[in-house]
């Protein structure tokens, strides 16, 4: 098992935010821009395991390199039952440098983004909290 896999089934915030890179950007199934930034990036994750019900993964696909992978999930969202897929790119530090999530059916992806857009004031500020205590460390 992918460890990435396993800290998302753990539901390990911190095992998560450990496996991306500070300059991983993160493609949403129903956002139209990309977010760029590990803080921005670890925010999203957080609000999509509230977010996402009974989520697990089906099947785990890796290139022969290993630098490539595709976690496929399946989750319920307001009781629409969502089928998904996470493809990771990895860096030559081992850490996720692009995410690109996909969903179905569109019945799906449609509660997701009014689930995701409630959560959305959240995210903005746990992310910022977390920039500001990584400039304060600095």
């Amino acid at each position: 098992m992918h460890p990435f896999r396993a800290a998302v089934e753990a539901r390990d915030d911190a095992a998560i935010e450990a496996l991306l890179a500070d300059n991983v950007v993160f493609t949403s199934p129903v956002a139209f821009r990309p977010y760029p930034g590990k803080a921005i990036t670890a925010a999203i994750l957080r609000a999509v395991i509230r977010v996402f019900e009974d989520f697990h993964y089906v099947r785990e696909i890796a290139d022969v390199g290993g630098r490539d992978h595709a976690l496929v999930f399946e989750a319920t969202v307001d009781g629409k039952q969502v089928t998904g897929c996470d493809f990771l790119h990895f860096d030559a530090d081992g850490r996720i440098d692009d995410f690109m999530v996909m969903v179905r059916p569109l019945s799906a992806a449609q509660a997701l983004s009014v689930r995701m857009g409630e959560q959305f004031e959240q995210i903005k500020a746990e992310a910022t909290a977390q920039l500001e205590r990584a400039a304060g460390e600095a």
